[in-house]
C-alpha cells in the first residue's frame, strides 16, 4: 500500500503524508456507502439546505483552505480566495436550482380519447436521479473542479451521492474539503456518506467498473480520460461518462482587427495564454494570425509582455511541457520569437518560461508531424499560425479537433456576412464562441456551456453552468397511473408547486 503524500511544487519536497493509496476494498466501501446513503438526498428541501451549509462551512474554514490549496499547488492566495469564492457561489446556486425544481422538467398530457392519430393514455414524465455519481477531480482547479467542485454540487443536487477520485497534486487539500462536506451532510441529518473519497491510480479505475457507480464526471488529460470513459462504456451494464479532455481553443485575429487593434490583442493573448501558467483547460494554445505588418505588430506585443516564469502544478506535467515545446519547436518552418522552457534560477524547480511558436499556416496542410501543433501542449504555450488567406484560415481551422471555446477578434466595424459566416463556422468546432474577448474565465451561470465536439468533452453536456445537473438526472414516464400512486411531482393537484407542462401549457 503507497502513501499519498502532500507535495510543495515550489520547491519539490513533500509536506507529509496525507494517507494510503485506496485499496479496491477501500473503493468499494466508499461506493457501497454512498448507495446506502442515496435515499436520504430524496427531500429536495434537505438537499438545498445541504449545499447551502456546505457553502457556509467551506466559508467558515477558508482561511485553512485557501493556506493548504496554495502550499499544494503554487497558484497563490488571491486566485484560491476567488475559487473558493466561486466553489461556495455555485454550491449556493444549485440550492437555488432544486429549489425551483425546474430541472425535473415535468410534463404531464392527460388522456385524451379523441386525440389523433390515436387515442392518447394519460401520460407523465419527470426526471430521477442516477444513483452513485464517480467524481474526478482536476489538477488545475483544486476546489471549483474538485472536492467541492460543481461536479459534485450539481450531482448532489440532482439527488444522486458523490464518490471523489482525488487527485494526486492536492491530496491534503481534498481530505479537508471532504470532511468539510461530510460534517455538513451531519449538520443537516444526512448521512456523511453521501460524500466519499478515495485516492491513488487504481482507485480512478476500480471506481468506474463498480456495478453501484452510475455516472461518471471527469476533467483531465485526453489519455486519462479516453482510458476510463472506454471502460465505462466496456462494462456489462455501460455508464455515462461526462469527461472533459483536452483543448486548442482556437483564436482567429481577423487582418482589419490586426490593423486597429494590435497592442489591445497583443496583450490580451499574453495574459489570457500565461494565466495560471497555462493550466487553463481555456487557455488559447493556438492563434490564427493575419501575415504582414499588422499581424507582425500583434506578434510583437505579444512577446513585449513581461510574463514572468512560475512552477507548474506537478513534475510529469512540467517533463510533458518541456518534452512538449522542444518537439514543436524542432519541426521545420517553426519559429520560436518567445522561447519557452525550463525557468533561471529562482530556486523553484518546477518552474518554466512561457513561450510562443509560430508556423505558417501552409505548413499545417502538410499533416505528419505537424499534427502536433494541432494538440493541446498543456502549459504557458501558445502557437501562433501565420496566414496569407481566409482560404488558408479556413484549412486550419477544418483541420481542428474538437474544442471547449473559440474565439474571434475583429475590428468595430466587422459586423457583415463575413464575420457572421465566421462566427457560425466557430460554433461548429466549440461549445463556446467568443467575440472581441478572451476564453479564460468560465462563468458559472444557466446559460454556459462547457464542454464541446470530442476531445473537448465526452458527451454534449456542460459541467458550469445550471444545466450541469441534468448529466446526473434520468427521465420516467407513468402511463395510466392512479393519482395516488403517482410521485407527488406528478399529481394532479401539485402539491409541491412545482413548475410544470400541463397538455402543452407551460404553468408556474
Amino acid at each position: 500500500m503507497s502513501d499519498v503524500l502532500s507535495v510543495d511544487p515550489r520547491t519539490g519536497k513533500a509536506r507529509g503524508r496525507v494517507g494510503a493509496a485506496s485499496t479496491a476494498q477501500d473503493v468499494d466501501r466508499a461506493v457501497r456507502a454512498a448507495a446506502a446513503a442515496g435515499p436520504a438526498l430524496g427531500d429536495r428541501a434537505r438537499r438545498a439546505d445541504l449545499l447551502r451549509t456546505a457553502a457556509a462551512l467551506l466559508e467558515k474554514n477558508g482561511d485553512e483552505i485557501v493556506a493548504t490549496a496554495d502550499a499544494e499547488s503554487a497558484l497563490g492566495q488571491v486566485r484560491l480566495a476567488g475559487e473558493l469564492a466561486r466553489t461556495c457561489y455555485q454550491l449556493r446556486a444549485f440550492a437555488d436550482v432544486v429549489e425551483a425544481g425546474a430541472y425535473l422538467d415535468v410534463i404531464i398530457d392527460h388522456a385524451d380519447p379523441s386525440a389523433a392519430p390515436a387515442p392518447r393514455p394519460d401520460l407523465r414524465r419527470y426526471k430521477v436521479p442516477l444513483g452513485v455519481v464517480a467524481v474526478f477531480a482536476a489538477s488545475n482547479f483544486p476546489l471549483a473542479f474538485s472536492v467541492p467542485g460543481g461536479d459534485t454540487a450539481s450531482a448532489l443536487a440532482a439527488g444522486c451521492p458523490v464518490v471523489v477520485k482525488a487527485h494526486p497534486d492536492h491530496p491534503a487539500t481534498s481530505v479537508l474539503c471532504a470532511g468539510i462536506l461530510r460534517a455538513a451532510a451531519v449538520e443537516v441529518g444526512v448521512p456523511e456518506d453521501v460524500v466519499g473519497l478515495v485516492h491513488g491510480f487504481d482507485a480512478g479505475p476500480e471506481l468506474v467498473r463498480h456495478p453501484l457507480t452510475a455516472a461518471v464526471g471527469f476533467t483531465g488529460s485526453v489519455r486519462g480520460g479516453r482510458a476510463l470513459f472506454d471502460i465505462a462504456s466496456s462494462r456489462p451494464r455501460p455508464i455515462p461518462f461526462h469527461g472533459e479532455l483536452g483543448s486548442l481553443n482556437p483564436v482567429v485575429v481577423t487582418p482589419r482587427a490586426a490593423e486597429t487593434r494590435a497592442d489591445e490583442i497583443g496583450a490580451g493573448l499574453a495574459a489570457s495564454y500565461t494565466l495560471g501558467m497555462g493550466q487553463f483547460c481555456v487557455k488559447p494554445g493556438l492563434v490564427l494570425l493575419p501575415e504582414g505588418p499588422a499581424g507582425d505588430a500583434v506578434l510583437r506585443a505579444v512577446v513585449a509582455a513581461a510574463v514572468p516564469s512560475g512552477p507548474l502544478l506537478d513534475p510529469r506535467m512540467r517533463e510533458a511541457f518541456l518534452a512538449g515545446v522542444r518537439s514543436r519547436a524542432a519541426l521545420p518552418g517553426v519559429a520560436e520569437p518567445l522561447a519557452a522552457g525550463q525557468a533561471g534560477d529562482d530556486g523553484a524547480p518546477l518552474a518554466v518560461r512561457p513561450g510562443v511558436l509560430t508556423v505558417a499556416a501552409t505548413r499545417l496542410a502538410d499533416g505528419g508531424p505537424y499534427e502536433e501543433l494541432l494538440e493541446e501542449c498543456f502549459g504557458p504555450l501558445t502557437v501562433v499560425v501565420r496566414y496569407g488567406s481566409t482560404v488558408e484560415r479556413d484549412a486550419v481551422l477544418g483541420a481542428l479537433p474538437g474544442n471547449l471555446t473559440a474565439t474571434v477578434h475583429l475590428a468595430a466595424d466587422e459586423r457583415d456576412d463575413a464575420a457572421r459566416a465566421l462566427v457560425a463556422g466557430l460554433s461548429g468546432i466549440a461549445g463556446r464562441v467568443v467575440v472581441d474577448g478572451w476564453p479564460t474565465g468560465v462563468t458559472v451561470a444557466p446559460a454556459m456551456q462547457h464542454g464541446g465536439p470530442y476531445p473537448a468533452s465526452t458527451s454534449t453536456s456542460t459541467s458550469v453552468g445550471s444545466t450541469a445537473i441534468e448529466r446526473w438526472l434520468r427521465p420516467v414516464c407513468y402511463q395510466n397511473v392512479p393519482d395516488p400512486l403517482l410521485p407527488a411531482e406528478l399529481r394532479d393537484a401539485n402539491p409541491l408547486h412545482l413548475p410544470r407542462t400541463v397538455d402543452g401549457v407551460r404553468t408556474a
